[in-house]
Protein backbone atom coordinates (compact mmCIF):
# COMPACT_ATOMS: atom_id res chain seq x y z
CA UNK A 1 0.00 0.00 0.00
CA UNK A 2 2.61 2.50 0.74
CA UNK A 3 4.83 4.23 -1.99
CA UNK A 4 7.35 6.01 -0.12
CA UNK A 5 8.18 4.84 3.45
CA UNK A 6 5.56 4.62 5.59
CA UNK A 7 3.02 7.04 3.50
CA UNK A 8 0.17 5.59 2.01
CA UNK A 9 -0.58 5.45 -1.38
CA UNK A 10 -3.38 8.11 -1.48
CA UNK A 11 -0.93 10.71 -0.27
CA UNK A 12 -0.07 12.39 -3.55
CA UNK A 13 0.70 15.72 -4.38
CA UNK A 14 -1.41 15.19 -7.42
CA UNK A 15 -4.26 16.43 -4.23
CA UNK A 16 -4.29 19.06 -2.16
CA UNK A 17 -6.10 18.25 1.02
CA UNK A 18 -4.56 15.96 3.62
CA UNK A 19 -4.10 12.34 4.48
CA UNK A 20 -7.12 12.46 6.47
CA UNK A 21 -6.23 9.42 8.50
CA UNK A 22 -2.85 10.63 9.94
CA UNK A 23 -4.26 11.48 13.49
CA UNK A 24 -6.63 8.84 13.78
CA UNK A 25 -3.84 6.04 14.65
CA UNK A 26 -1.49 3.49 13.11
CA UNK A 27 -4.04 0.13 12.61
CA UNK A 28 -3.20 -3.31 10.84
CA UNK A 29 -4.80 -3.49 7.30
CA UNK A 30 -6.86 -6.55 5.71
CA UNK A 31 -7.24 -7.51 1.85
CA UNK A 32 -9.67 -4.83 0.31
CA UNK A 33 -10.34 -4.95 -3.58
CA UNK A 34 -13.03 -3.67 -5.89
CA UNK A 35 -14.38 -4.98 -8.86
CA UNK A 36 -15.27 -1.82 -10.14
CA UNK A 37 -11.97 -0.09 -10.05
CA UNK A 38 -8.44 -0.29 -9.52
CA UNK A 39 -6.78 1.31 -6.51
CA UNK A 40 -5.53 5.32 -7.83
CA UNK A 41 -7.49 5.14 -11.26
CA UNK A 42 -9.85 7.07 -12.33
CA UNK A 43 -13.21 6.46 -11.73
CA UNK A 44 -15.76 5.47 -14.25
CA UNK A 45 -19.04 7.20 -15.28
CA UNK A 46 -21.13 4.95 -12.82
CA UNK A 47 -19.52 5.24 -10.09
CA UNK A 48 -19.76 9.36 -10.22
CA UNK A 49 -22.76 11.61 -9.30
CA UNK A 50 -25.06 13.35 -11.73
CA UNK A 51 -26.72 16.58 -11.37
CA UNK A 52 -29.67 14.48 -11.29
CA UNK A 53 -27.95 10.96 -10.20
CA UNK A 54 -25.94 9.93 -7.24
CA UNK A 55 -24.34 7.37 -8.93
CA UNK A 56 -23.78 3.78 -7.96
CA UNK A 57 -21.63 2.48 -4.93
CA UNK A 58 -18.56 0.39 -6.21
CA UNK A 59 -17.98 -3.19 -4.92
CA UNK A 60 -15.90 -3.60 -2.29
CA UNK A 61 -15.06 -6.73 -1.06
CA UNK A 62 -12.94 -7.43 2.03
CA UNK A 63 -11.20 -10.69 4.06
CA UNK A 64 -9.42 -11.50 7.20
CA UNK A 65 -10.11 -9.47 9.41
CA UNK A 66 -8.70 -9.20 12.81
CA UNK A 67 -9.86 -11.23 15.52
CA UNK A 68 -12.44 -9.67 17.87
CA UNK A 69 -13.99 -8.54 14.93
CA UNK A 70 -17.43 -8.22 15.66
CA UNK A 71 -18.74 -5.23 12.95
CA UNK A 72 -17.95 -3.54 10.00
CA UNK A 73 -17.98 0.25 9.01
CA UNK A 74 -17.68 1.88 5.51
CA UNK A 75 -17.02 5.35 4.96
CA UNK A 76 -15.97 7.29 1.75
CA UNK A 77 -14.56 10.55 2.46
CA UNK A 78 -13.11 13.71 -0.31
CA UNK A 79 -10.16 15.21 1.63
CA UNK A 80 -9.98 17.37 -1.24
CA UNK A 81 -13.41 19.60 -0.86
CA UNK A 82 -12.99 22.98 -0.26
CA UNK A 83 -14.25 22.85 2.58
CA UNK A 84 -11.67 22.85 4.89
CA UNK A 85 -12.90 19.47 6.57
CA UNK A 86 -13.89 17.51 3.49
CA UNK A 87 -16.51 15.80 2.01
CA UNK A 88 -18.49 13.01 3.51
CA UNK A 89 -20.09 10.49 0.65
CA UNK A 90 -20.74 7.62 2.34
CA UNK A 91 -21.11 6.64 6.26
CA UNK A 92 -22.72 2.76 6.88
CA UNK A 93 -21.67 1.04 9.95
CA UNK A 94 -23.32 -2.07 12.11
CA UNK A 95 -22.80 -4.08 9.33
CA UNK A 96 -22.61 -7.59 10.47
CA UNK A 97 -19.56 -9.29 10.76
CA UNK A 98 -20.46 -12.33 8.50
CA UNK A 99 -20.66 -9.87 5.36
CA UNK A 100 -17.89 -9.43 3.69
CA UNK A 101 -18.74 -7.70 0.22
CA UNK A 102 -20.89 -5.31 -0.83
CA UNK A 103 -21.99 -5.40 -4.09
CA UNK A 104 -22.35 -2.65 -6.83
CA UNK A 105 -25.10 -0.34 -6.06
CA UNK A 106 -25.55 -1.33 -2.35
CA UNK A 107 -25.07 2.25 -1.16
CA UNK A 108 -29.11 2.81 -1.62
CA UNK A 109 -31.14 2.29 1.31
CA UNK A 110 -32.84 -0.48 -0.52
CA UNK A 111 -30.10 -2.11 -1.71
CA UNK A 112 -28.94 -3.16 2.26
CA UNK A 113 -31.97 -4.01 3.14
CA UNK A 114 -31.14 -6.83 1.01
CA UNK A 115 -28.60 -8.27 3.10
CA UNK A 116 -31.15 -8.30 6.28
CA UNK A 117 -31.27 -12.14 5.27
CA UNK A 118 -28.04 -12.00 7.48
CA UNK A 119 -28.58 -11.85 11.70
CA UNK A 120 -28.00 -8.70 12.57
CA UNK A 121 -28.48 -7.04 9.17
CA UNK A 122 -31.21 -4.82 10.79
CA UNK A 123 -28.96 -2.98 12.90
CA UNK A 124 -26.97 -1.39 10.12
CA UNK A 125 -27.49 2.50 9.97
CA UNK A 126 -26.87 4.87 7.25
CA UNK A 127 -25.96 8.09 8.20
CA UNK A 128 -26.84 11.20 5.61
CA UNK A 129 -23.64 12.45 4.34
CA UNK A 130 -22.69 15.92 3.02
CA UNK A 131 -25.39 15.34 0.10
CA UNK A 132 -28.03 15.93 2.89
CA UNK A 133 -28.98 12.12 0.86
CA UNK A 134 -28.57 9.02 3.90
CA UNK A 135 -27.09 6.97 0.85
CA UNK A 136 -23.79 6.97 -0.98
CA UNK A 137 -23.24 9.94 -2.85
CA UNK A 138 -20.46 9.95 -5.83
CA UNK A 139 -17.82 11.81 -6.88
CA UNK A 140 -18.86 15.20 -8.39
CA UNK A 141 -16.31 17.84 -7.51
CA UNK A 142 -16.49 21.44 -8.61
CA UNK A 143 -15.38 22.46 -12.32
CA UNK A 144 -12.28 23.64 -12.47
CA UNK A 145 -11.05 22.89 -8.94
CA UNK A 146 -8.65 19.57 -10.30
CA UNK A 147 -9.07 16.13 -8.90
CA UNK A 148 -10.07 14.86 -5.89
CA UNK A 149 -9.41 11.62 -4.00
CA UNK A 150 -12.38 9.42 -2.66
CA UNK A 151 -10.97 7.35 -0.05
CA UNK A 152 -13.26 3.91 0.45
CA UNK A 153 -12.31 3.21 4.05
CA UNK A 154 -13.71 -0.25 5.60
CA UNK A 155 -13.26 0.00 9.02
CA UNK A 156 -13.04 -3.48 11.58
CA UNK A 157 -15.00 -2.67 14.43
CA UNK A 158 -14.48 -4.16 17.62
CA UNK A 159 -18.36 -4.18 18.97
CA UNK A 160 -21.54 -5.79 17.07
CA UNK A 161 -23.53 -2.31 17.02
CA UNK A 162 -21.91 1.27 17.96
CA UNK A 163 -24.76 3.13 19.76
CA UNK A 164 -24.94 6.20 17.87
CA UNK A 165 -28.12 8.17 16.68
CA UNK A 166 -29.42 7.84 13.18
CA UNK A 167 -29.26 11.44 12.51
CA UNK A 168 -25.47 11.73 13.80
CA UNK A 169 -23.29 13.01 11.54
CA UNK A 170 -20.45 11.26 9.48
CA UNK A 171 -17.68 13.12 11.75
CA UNK A 172 -19.55 11.89 14.88
CA UNK A 173 -19.27 8.12 13.66
CA UNK A 174 -15.87 8.71 12.88
CA UNK A 175 -14.82 9.99 16.53
CA UNK A 176 -16.72 6.48 17.72
CA UNK A 177 -14.47 4.70 15.29
CA UNK A 178 -11.38 6.04 16.51
CA UNK A 179 -11.97 4.32 19.92
CA UNK A 180 -13.38 1.23 18.48
CA UNK A 181 -11.36 0.78 15.05
CA UNK A 182 -9.42 -2.85 15.17
CA UNK A 183 -8.01 -2.14 11.37
CA UNK A 184 -8.62 -0.22 8.51
CA UNK A 185 -8.29 -0.61 5.19
CA UNK A 186 -8.65 2.14 2.02
CA UNK A 187 -9.40 1.68 -1.40
CA UNK A 188 -9.32 4.97 -3.34
CA UNK A 189 -9.95 6.40 -6.69
CA UNK A 190 -9.73 10.24 -8.15
CA UNK A 191 -12.62 12.12 -10.05
CA UNK A 192 -11.78 15.84 -11.69
CA UNK A 193 -14.72 17.63 -13.14
CA UNK A 194 -13.18 19.89 -16.29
Amino acid sequence: MSTNSDRPDYVDPRFPGPDPYAALGDHPTFPLSSTDFNNGDKFGPGIVATEDNPGLSPQLSWSNLPEGTKSIAITCLDPDAPTGSGYWHWAVFNIPVEVNELPTGAGSTAALERISSVDGAEHIVTLKGDSGLRQYFGPMPPSGHGPHRYLFAVHAVDVETLDIDPDATPTVLGFNLYFHTLARSIAWGWYEND
